[in-house]
């Protein structure tokens, strides 16, 4: 028990009950705060935290359940005790369905309330530490809207805590749609440089002769439609992180320009004699495989190193399926508040499609589909109906055909196929020996081979 800490709110317009009732909890140790008025207690109850509420049924202004109905809505994890001389079997039933802990007659035995008190009190902090623990969960698997409890997430989580703090580049790779602009957004959102701006680039997505000058910016008349100076994004970043989405597709031009300013770190706009101050962190991402290009000469392999200080390769959806499930359940939330709908949930046959694909477009392509099956869907739940036929087509894949095409060995075939049918069966590896005509030691042995 805490008794010492726990805080109690004692409401009844009989002020000697009520006085009564304080002394006798205060001598047990408990923090106690009376009053006679129920739109006074409503007003403490939004102001300040309470343990417990006691409050009686019939009283001036807000009735009883009137307050514990208010309790309810504004101190949702206060549990309620109502006490009254007037009790009814009509009104303790609907005090019990309002959510009221417990309801008690007058007269009543003292030691009879603060055993009901104390339970209550430990109802309470059971509840409250549910609720820090969910929370818990939540935040360790949804890091930024960064979702997944698989081991390989587990350990970005883990070095995003470690490096958000640091004044380091970082180099995040992977395939499209893997959540490369979430982490880059977790690192710079959880770390000392919060507070400053986070400017986004897609390298990609800017012709190159205009590149140059958004991200440098330019003197009045640099060039023909210079009219006015304009401050380039390097200078937007500062203080805060400059995000190079695709990096991989600067033009080598620009890669030279931009290895000075990091090594320099100061940035000098065209048509400018001066070169100006600049503190900003770069995180940059790829999906092109780097070595190839800077062997090719399409990269520069002294920018690459500057780039990759530290480095986060984040995993395709394939290789880490068991944080589908996780997934499917947050977008679902996501798009049935968006569109309103009324979709809760997905069904074990499509949540089985949804496991057994290969996902090439990884987290993006997965939430494109739910967007579509929840637009679509009829029902509270998705069903094999709502998805788009690819997922079918991918599924139906010969597993021969495709071991035919990539020349898998007898040894290969054999670890896909069980690999398949543990996907199957969710990891029951008794009902995957049944399939596969193994006893479970067959199985395991084959594992531990594989």
């Amino acid at each position: 028990m805490r008794e010492g800490n726990d805080r109690i709110l004692i409401v009844d317009d009989d002020l000697e009950m009520g006085g009564l009732l304080s002394e006798v909890l205060q001598e047990e140790g408990f923090h106690v705060s009376t009053t006679g008025d129920s739109l006074e207690a409503l007003s403490l109850l939004k102001r300040e935290e309470f343990d417990l509420l006691i409050t009686d049924l019939k009283m001036k202004g807000l009735k009883g359940l009137d307050l514990l109905e208010e309790a309810k809505r504004v101190a949702p994890t206060t549990p309620v005790i109502i006490i009254t001389a007037f009790g009814t079997i009509e009104s303790a039933i609907k005090a019990m369905k309002m959510g009221a802990y417990d309801y008690i007659t007058k007269p009543f035995q003292m030691d009879e309330l603060i055993l009901t008190l104390r339970k209550a009190l430990e109802t309470r902090q059971l509840r409250k530490e549910v609720i820090r623990l969910r929370k818990e969960v939540e935040s360790r698997y949804q890091f930024h809207q960064i979702i997944g409890k698989s081991p390989s997430m587990q350990k970005i989580y883990d070095l995003i805590e470690r490096i958000c703090d640091t004044p380091s580049n970082v180099l995040i790779t992977g395939e499209s749609g893997t959540g490369k602009e979430l982490v880059a957004k977790a690192i710079h959102y959880n770390g000392i440089r919060k507070e400053g701006p986070f400017i986004a680039v897609n390298c990609a997505a800017i012709p190159e002769a205009l590149l140059e000058s958004e991200l440098f910016g330019y003197k009045k008349g640099a060039f023909t439609d210079a009219k006015s100076d304009k401050k380039g994004l390097l200078f937007e970043a500062n203080e805060g992180t400059l995000f190079l989405d695709e990096i991989t597709e600067m033009p080598i031009s620009l890669q030279a320009k931009l290895l000075r300013v990091i090594e320099e770190r100061e940035v000098r706009p065209l048509g400018d004699t001066n070169s100006y101050s600049v503190d900003i962190r770069i995180i940059s991402t790829s999906n092109r495989d780097i070595p190839t290009l800077i062997q090719q000469g399409r990269f520069r392999e002294d920018l690459y190193y500057r780039l990759k200080v530290i480095d986060i390769e984040m995993p395709p959806l394939r290789d880490r399926r068991e944080d589908i499930p996780l997934l499917v359940q947050h977008f679902i939330k996501k798009f049935n508040q968006e569109m309103k709908k009324n979709v809760s949930s997905i069904s074990e046959e499509a949540l089985r499609i949804f496991l057994n694909y290969s996902w090439p477009g990884n987290v993006r392509e997965l939430e494109n589909v739910i967007q579509r099956a929840i637009t679509l869907s009829q029902r509270e739940e998705i069903i094999p109906e709502d998805l788009p036929s690819a997922l079918f087509l991918k599924e139906e894949e010969s597993l021969f055909m495709k071991a035919f095409e990539k020349k898998f060995t007898l040894d290969q075939l054999e670890r896909e196929y069980i690999k398949r049918v543990l996907i199957e069966t969710g990891g029951n590896k008794s009902k995957a020996a049944e399939i596969l005509g193994l006893d479970r030691k067959t199985l395991y042995r084959k594992l531990q081979e594989l």
